[in-house]
């Protein structure tokens, strides 16, 4: 079985935009970049969907400032959510009475 090979961003970017500014089919661009014709056509979808975000790499994702900061603040809120019940277990278990 092959090496799965990796592609940068820029590649990605370039063989889509390449793709959308050339004359030829997506066939022949493939072929000449020597990359599969799906990943091209997957490439394209998700450029489409996701403009200058579609390329993360290696699983990390790009976000826009806006989506960073609620990304921040969804971290902060689930943080505090279990400060508050560590406390509250914490108030149960001192406030009960001695035998």
């Amino acid at each position: 079985m092959g090496k799965r090979r990796t592609y940068t961003e820029e590649f990605k970017r370039d063989a889509v935009e390449l793709n959308i500014s050339s004359d030829k089919n997506c066939t022949e661009i493939a072929e000449d970049l020597g990359i599969n014709y799906n990943n091209l056509i997957r490439w394209r979808k998700k450029y489409r969907n996701n403009g200058e975000l579609a390329f993360p790499g290696k699983g990390n994702q790009k976000l826009t400032s806006e989506k960073q900061k609620i990304k921040n603040l969804e971290d902060e809120l689930k943080e505090t959510k279990l400060e508050r019940d560590i406390l509250k277990k914490a108030v149960a278990i001192f406030s009960k009475k001695p035998k």
